[in-house]
């Protein structure tokens, strides 16, 4: 096996032509990738399932295709794992609840399909919150944030975002529903691109709140962001709400000039109430934006905005009590106490209270389209606070009684409205722990956001900052 000591943090971008010329073998990596989560995920956690004979075999093929001028793409013998609510047929799906503790699909999410006919390599099924919400069951282990051992790694694609930056897959799949890509991201360094709602199917992966939820990727740079979203993106006849627009390419933006580029700016957005090395680095990115030619332009987030962040429990547990009707209340008792509880608090909501709520998002998202309507993208951070010590009593549930709806506010806006976001490192605070910066984009301005994501990492390298474990 060729000698791929220190690989384990390379860019898919990097990877792809060395293995399509036949330097690197993608069995000799799958195997590298393997032995890693053997040696070091034990302490981190962030596997559900490893699916070491399948990587194996499709790494063997992938070999075999390239070796006969069968090249499939950039993702071709790349090894990636997926959350564990993406349906994989014969391989256990459990979406962190005991409840699906032996389901086994008999087929796959459209997004494993479509990876699969990208060519890559799956690990396998990554550790997350119960049922994609904020805390885990208790059957199950919670993943570290490989920065430092105890402190939160996200939630709810935990497994997803300590994976990818501890170099346990070159990609993973997450889910966001209130900022479940975002998150893991931001307190793990990693790239998140939460996709314009629609842009991915949804079948085959599990409802936390169909409305609301999106599939996307986390990455180690924002053009392997790029290069996953443009794999997994597209209609599905199996998912009507899967939106039938072409796929772009979505590199096209990379490499391109920012100058006449807007970028919206709330300063007292962005950074009251947040934690100051977030909020300077979210002022340190205007600097660098501009120094990039773009061009900053003052907005106002709209009013009324604590009201539509206090809207999304109510949406998000009403249709979670409804996606899970099949096992809830009938199973009640196997569900941990956090998930549990939320989905109590779905059940008692009325029709009334969730078209209130309702409302409130839709009036919210209006404004949020006049707010964005003279900008190309919004700039602020991907979530207000780095990661930070956390127990397994708090994690387990029940839910903490100060747990706060307008916590989200950097998140959630986007998952209601559907506009895709890019979650982008942007350093380390005093304590060492990765800071992030994000930028939102406008209805399918994906292309957009990896070419100012690239841009941006052109010039502060902090994509390239890894943990020590």
């Amino acid at each position: 096996m060729k000698n791929l000591k220190n690989m384990h943090y390379q860019t898919i971008s990097e990877l792809a032509p060395r293995i399509e010329s036949g330097e690197i073998s993608p069995v000799d990596l799958t195997k590298a990738q393997l032995k890693r989560i053997k040696d070091l995920d034990p302490q981190l956690r962030s596997y559900a399932t490893v699916t070491e004979d399948l990587a194996i075999e499709q790494a063997e093929r992938a070999k075999k295709e390239i070796a006969n001028g069968l090249y499939r793409g950039k993702l071709h013998g790349i090894p990636i794992a997926v959350k564990d609510l993406c349906n994989t047929a014969g391989i256990r799906t459990m979406g962190g609840s005991a409840v699906f503790a032996h389901n086994v699909p008999n087929h796959n999410a459209t997004v494993v399909n479509k990876l699969n006919e990208a060519g890559s390599v799956l690990l396998g099924k990554l550790n997350m919150t119960e049922g994609a919400m904020g805390g885990y069951h208790p059957d199950f282990q919670i993943p570290e944030n490989p920065w430092r051992a105890t402190y939160w790694s996200g939630a709810s694609s935990s497994g997803s975002g300590s994976a990818t930056a501890a170099g346990l897959a070159y990609a993973t799949l997450g889910s966001d529903t209130g900022g479940s890509i975002r998150h893991p991201a931001a307190v793990c360094g990693t790239v998140g691109l939460k996709p314009t709602w629609g842009r991915v199917s949804r079948y085959g992966v599990m409802d936390l709140a169909p409305s609301l939820d999106h599939v996307g990727p986390l990455t180690r740079s924002a053009k392997d962001a790029g290069i996953m979203l443009e794999a997994i993106s597209g209609h599905d006849s199996k998912d009507s709400t899967s939106l039938p627009q072409h796929v772009p390419d979505m590199l096209s933006n990379v490499g391109k000039n920012l100058k006449g580029i807007k970028i919206g700016w709330d300063e007292e957005y962005a950074t009251t109430g947040v934690e100051p090395s977030f909020a300077s680095a979210v002022l340190h990115a205007t600097t660098v934006m501009e120094s990039l030619g773009a061009e900053l332009v003052h907005i106002k987030m709209p009013d009324g905005m604590r009201d539509a962040m206090a809207a999304w429990p109510v949406i998000c547990a009403s249709e979670a009590f409804t996606a899970h009707k099949d096992t809830f209340p009938a199973r009640a008792s196997e569900y941990g106490p956090f998930f549990r509880q939320w989905l109590e608090n779905g059940s008692g909501y009325s029709s009334s209270d969730y078209a209130d709520a309702h409302r409130l998002r839709i009036e919210f998202v209006g404004a949020l389209r006049l707010s964005m309507r003279n900008v190309d993208v919004l700039l602020g951070p991907s979530t207000g606070k780095t990661a930070y010590p956390v127990s397994h009593d708090v994690l387990y549930g029940p839910i903490p009684s100060d747990r706060n709806p307008w916590d989200s506010r950097f998140t959630v806006p986007f998952d209601f409205s559907g506009l895709p976001t890019i979650s982008l490192p942007s350093g380390l605070d005093d304590n060492g722990m990765p800071t992030s910066i994000q930028f939102a984009g406008h209805h399918l301005a994906e292309p957009l956001l990896v070419g100012i994501g690239t841009a941006f990492e052109s010039v502060t390298k902090f994509h390239k900052l890894h943990p020590t474990i």
